[in-house]
């Protein structure tokens, strides 16, 4: 899904540019919390969507670096969507939240593991996200996963979610939430749930799909015709492995959250990270299911090919070794000696003919009666 999927409907307000020389000024905050200086940025296309939601509904559209502070008057929360920030993009956005530097760092390089950290009174979740990608025949060298990644920053008035890849837009995640408004109350942990639910949901349609080739395959290796099929099972079974990196490690940062108490996810929210940490582990041990399979699969080819390889070698033996009695028989015949048996005699080489087939036919039946023609 290209990043144009997920712009709004309505222009995002960006920084207003302060004139050269101009001093920087303090935004005003909620009494009783200290005021901090804005950090300008420019304008980026990293910013797909900037939201305040108040009492599960969403406000008037204000400018990113206002969000926050609104939320904060208002008691309600800012959902803010980036798509593949540089280090310069986001490193504006970290001063405005606090947000720690090395989860920062995380998030703009990308390439993690699935975990979740926590700083402070703020929390930092790295999802995988998978897609299967469609193919008229399956080869040896087909792409059948692709993965990308979602970083999630959640904080007591904020969420911010970061996303890496073509795909795992969250355009209409969004829009799904902003209808269930009961779901939205519950504050910023409420948005980490459905993003992590979107993205189980997703591992198990991929899971699905690479069953059907798994399926295939299996059916190719037992077909009575003679196929090769250990190139497209090996390419398969790497790209389950995709796939198995991004849904294993998923199960440990669940578990945190449905079990473990923690500051910005509320009591109430459990019961939903359960449910996607029951999915999650049927996700998980239907992958493994599969990876096994195919090894089987894989060593079932390869005992195929190998027993197909001795049936060859022992046609090969066969026939040689039919041919080895005539060869012989007329490699004697054929030495140049004066005298040697039945050579005047007017029988002797029908004889020779006679005794040549014979050999042929006993060695034959001989050898089909064992199974080695």
């Amino acid at each position: 899904m290209s990043t144009s999927d997920d712009l709004p409907a309505a222009p995002l307000q960006l920084p207003s540019q302060v004139p050269p020389g101009s001093p920087p000024t303090l935004r005003p905050r909620p009494a009783g919390q200290q005021q901090r200086m804005p950090t300008r940025r420019p304008e980026t296309a990293a910013v797909i969507d900037c939201a305040v939601y108040v009492d599960g509904r969403r406000q008037e559209p204000v400018a990113a670096e206002d969000a926050l502070p609104v939320a904060e008057e208002l008691g309600g929360f800012v959902w803010l969507g980036l798509y593949a920030p540089d280090e310069h993009e986001l490193g504006a956005i970290a001063g405005e939240y606090d947000l720690h530097p090395l989860a920062v760092e995380d998030a703009v390089y990308a390439h993690q593991r699935p975990k979740l950290e926590r700083y402070d009174d703020a929390l930092f979740m790295v999802l995988k996200t998978a897609t299967y990608i469609e193919h008229e025949e399956l080869t040896a060298t087909s792409e059948v996963v692709d993965t990308g990644e979602v970083m999630v920053f959640l904080g007591p008035n904020y969420v911010i979610t970061v996303r890496h890849g073509d795909h795992g837009g969250l355009a209409e995640l969004r829009q799904r939430l902003e209808e269930q408004r009961e779901l939205l109350c519950l504050g910023p942990a409420a948005v980490l749930y459905a993003v992590a639910d979107l993205v189980v949901d997703s591992f198990v349609d991929v899971a699905a799909a690479v069953e059907q080739d798994v399926e295939e395959l299996e059916a190719s290796v037992f077909s009575p015709q003679r196929t090769d099929d250990v190139g497209r099972l090996y390419q398969l079974k790497r790209q389950l492995m995709s796939l198995r990196r991004a849904v294993s490690p998923l199960e440990v940062p669940l578990q945190k959250l449905a079990e473990r108490p923690v500051d910005v996810v509320p009591d109430a929210m459990r019961s939903y990270f359960r449910d996607v940490l029951d999915h999650a582990i049927r996700v998980r041990d239907q992958v493994a299911g599969l990876d096994e399979l195919l090894t089987s699969i894989l060593q079932a080819s390869l005992a195929r090919t190998q027993m197909a390889d001795n049936e060859d070698m022992r046609k090969i033996s066969a026939y040689a070794g039919i041919i080895a009695v005539p060869t012989a028989i007329a490699g004697i015949y054929g030495m140049n000696f004066t005298y040697m048996p039945e050579l005047d005699e007017p029988w002797g080489y029908p004889a020779v003919l006679l005794v040549i087939l014979t050999a042929i036919v006993l060695l034959y039946r001989g050898f089909k009666r064992n199974g080695w023609l």
